[in-house]
């Protein structure tokens, strides 16, 4: 890939469901930040029509693919779907990212320069010049405090264990046992990283501002979150530690 981040070589990978109304504009804002990038709309069988809309888009534009998936198993299957099916392309480089807008494309160039010199590259909010915009107190605390917990526990230096926007390697992926991955909600993006960091992969933070999501519903709940709590102890004593 050439030095000026166009997106060569890298797969721009989005789970939706029942996000109709974001894919149709974030699709598009993607490939205006990277030209030559390709996109994977992973959808997990919207009732709202998500795949159907992808499908268009892609009959459209042939940088653009949909992965449909018979049902909603949570954002971890997703996207272990995703970097499967990106593996199998070839893909050299592979992120993780948002239909909602909550991550915003501009940060994908300097992504993807990063990942010419790291094996995976964290958009983190947790670091200097990183934050959130439009959260209440409530949820900074909670998303804090769930961080610190993680990294705790763990023993790791990462700052933003829960962050969605991570940019990988292909050979990153591919060390990783991806097959083995446990989790399938948003603790996957916790064991995701441990695992990069106990494979001795070159993992670095880059400084985002969070944003809250300007169309449809979080996917968040007490649930999903109490699930990756658990997990980090199970990981904290699997045979990854």
């Amino acid at each position: 890939m050439s030095d000026n981040s166009t997106g060569e070589g890298a797969l721009i990978c989005i789970p939706t469901y029942n996000e109709r109304e974001n894919v149709e504009k974030i699709v598009p804002a993607v490939l205006d930040v990277l030209p030559f990038a390709n996109v994977l709309i992973i959808d997990d069988n919207s009732p709202d029509g998500t795949g159907e809309l992808g499908d268009a888009l892609a009959k459209d534009d042939d940088r653009v693919h949909v992965l449909h998936r018979e049902m909603k198993e949570g954002l971890g299957k997703a996207y272990l779907a995703g970097f499967a099916w990106a593996l199998k392309k070839n893909y050299r480089f592979v992120i993780e990212f948002d239909a909602d807008f909550s991550h915003n494309p501009e940060y994908l160039p300097k992504m993807i320069r990063l990942l010419g010199t790291n094996d995976v590259v964290i958009g983190s909010r947790r670091v200097p010049g990183g934050g959130t915009e439009n959260w209440g107190a409530g949820r900074r605390f909670v998303s804090f405090a769930g961080s610190l917990y993680a990294r705790t526990v763990l023993g790791v230096g990462i700052k933003d264990l829960t962050g969605g926007f991570n940019g990988f390697r292909r050979k990153a992926l591919q060390s990783l046992h991806l097959d083995t991955i446990g989790t399938s909600g948003y603790g996957f993006q916790i064991e995701i990283k441990y695992r990069a960091v106990k494979s001795g992969l070159k993992v670095m933070e880059m400084p985002i501002i969070f944003r809250d999501r300007e169309e449809g519903t979080s996917k968040m709940s007490t649930g999903i979150f109490a699930e990756a709590m658990v997990q980090v102890i199970k990981l904290r004593f699997s045979k990854l530690s």
